[in-house]
């Protein structure tokens, strides 16, 4: 069988995690990998312009990818937004992710919400041993969530959120092989407040911590027992929002990120025994709690041709990714933003500067990012030119 471009959305994140020259050394990267890696991609353009930064970030009608517990501090009683990114447009040309999004404020203490994203790896032409042509298929993912978020105090709230996940790489046409299916919970806190720092100007200070998709493992063949991680991934990071006259305002994000997934064990090159490590054929809750002590420390070295010691320690740190975003909006009308988000060489070294811009006209907004790697690997990155679009409508906003 002959296909174009089998699973090139998993062949894609595999490929970034090969830009690995770990601080000018030939260290062999020891990427944690996860099945359904389209749950993870940041799907709006205002946290895609900001570095990946939204779980302390201003609400919108987006927050669910990064912390459902902002949805009660929307100012809007209803919200509607629409998303769309051309995917990976270096690798193919029919690769997108569209994401659709409503809140609705129940009252001033709880809101709900619900989003579909649907992540479509384009056309695939399958052919059999003699090169005949079987059909053209269109893999596909989504998952459908919805939200429950309430204030547990005068400046705290919080929300669980329940997700389908549906993955059908194959289009039946794999032997043996089946849809993914996976049932996730997300959980949030955030935490707002007007402080008092700045004699000269009004400020906002916020938090949030978020766990996303804690969920069941994925299997794609019925005739195997193994299954495969979902991204359960844990978001912590502040915000500051300066009001810094009638007409501007300025805000800083910062978020930290880790995927609470077992990290490989090295493994003995002749034996294939773990040499360093720990077993990660393990259950999900084991999963996230092994995660944050189970590093090797060792990684392969080409120039010594032998295992060299880099430290547990040092290598749960790398597992930390970060991102900063800046945010500056003039009259509420227009807006401006930048980032960066970086991961070390030794989990998958993506590395990039986000840029992105917004405009609102009475209930609509315009929000539009775009993606700058940093590094490349032979004069490319399959990141490069990301572009990310939405639209969102709002009405019956709080009367200042």
């Amino acid at each position: 069988m002959k296909v174009k471009s089998l699973f090139l959305t998993a062949l894609v994140f595999a490929a970034v995690s090969s830009y690995g020259q770990y601080l000018g050394q030939s260290y062999t990267p020891n990427v944690i990998t996860t099945a359904v890696p389209f749950v993870s991609i940041a799907p709006d353009a205002r946290g895609g312009s900001m570095g990946d930064c939204g779980v302390a970030s201003e609400p919108d009608v987006y927050s669910m990818h990064y912390n459902p517990a902002k949805y009660v501090y929307l100012p809007d009683k209803l919200s509607i937004g629409l998303g769309y990114s051309p995917w990976l447009r270096n690798l193919a040309d029919d690769m997108n992710l569209a994401y659709l999004a409503g809140a609705y404020k129940i009252n001033e203490r709880s809101s709900v919400a619900a989003t579909l994203r649907y992540f479509s790896c384009g056309d695939i032409e399958f052919r059999d041993d003699h090169n005949n042509l079987i059909g053209l298929y269109s893999p596909n993912e989504w998952a459908i969530d919805a939200t429950y978020s309430r204030m547990l105090g005068d400046y705290l709230s919080g929300a669980v959120a329940a997700r389908f996940i549906y993955s059908n790489l194959t289009q039946g046409q794999v032997n043996d092989a089946k849809p993914g299916i996976s049932v996730a919970a997300d959980i949030g806190v955030f935490y707002k407040r007007q402080v008092e720092w700045f004699s000269s100007m009004d400020a906002d200070f916020s938090w949030g911590v978020s766990i996303t998709n804690i969920g069941s493992k994925i299997n794609y063949n019925g005739m195997s027992t193994k299954r495969d991680f979902i991204p359960t991934t844990l978001r912590l990071g502040p915000s500051l929002k300066l009001e810094l006259d009638e007409y501007n305002s300025l805000a800083f994000n910062v978020d930290f990120s880790k995927l609470l997934v077992p990290t490989p064990p090295v493994r003995d090159v002749q034996s294939g025994d773990i040499k360093y490590g720990y077993d990660n054929d393990v259950s999900t809750v084991m999963g996230m709690i092994q995660s944050f002590y189970d590093a090797p420390g060792y990684s392969w070295n080409e120039n010594i041709m032998d295992y060299d010691h880099i430290g547990a320690f040092y290598e749960e740190l790398c597992e930390i990714n970060i991102g900063a975003g800046v945010e500056y909006w003039y009259n509420n009308i227009f807006a401006v933003r930048a980032g960066y988000f970086n991961e070390t060489a030794l989990k998958g070294n993506r590395k990039y500067v986000t840029l992105g811009a917004a405009l609102k006209y009475n209930v609509f907004g315009l929000d539009v990012s775009y993606l700058i790697p940093v590094n490349t690997v032979a004069g490319s990155n399959p990141l490069e030119n990301t572009l990310r679009f939405n639209l969102t409508y709002s009405m019956g906003a709080k009367k200042g």
